[in-house]
């Protein structure tokens, strides 16, 4: 009587991407439109917040204050995108024309988000 073989099992190899361990590491990844789009919207941020600490969490570039997440931007296959949190729901007039969820703002590259708004979500994220 001859023993089953028990089939082998296949594995998948997945590509190995270096994480960024910074912003400028991010950035360095994405293509120049959103770059461009994407440094402009770090510009403000730092201009809006200065004491904030800049750290990669989940992935993407982000924003601390006294150790809390403030927000984070990234880039997406079709667009680039920040993410201020639930304040979003007081400003539904000012974001009416870019495409939005929860905590989300999503922009396309050659549109970047003006700095005023940036300000304003960021005044009201540190009012939470």
């Amino acid at each position: 009587m001859k023993a089953k073989k028990t089939p082998r099992r296949r594995t998948r190899v997945r590509a190995k991407t270096a994480k960024p361990k910074s912003h400028d590491d991010y950035l360095r990844g994405v293509d120049t439109k959103k770059r461009a789009a994407l440094q402009k919207l770090r510009k403000a941020i730092q201009a809006a917040v200065p004491k904030a600490q800049e750290c990669i969490s989940y992935g993407i570039p982000s924003y601390r204050v006294d150790g809390k997440f403030l927000v984070a931007y990234g880039a997406g296959s079709n667009h680039c995108a920040f993410y201020p949190g639930s304040v979003l729901d007081g400003f539904k007039g000012e974001v009416k024309d870019y495409s939005t969820s929860k905590g989300t703002i999503r922009f396309p590259a050659d549109k970047p988000l003006p700095s005023s708004l940036v300000r304003k979500l960021i005044k009201a994220r540190l009012a939470q």
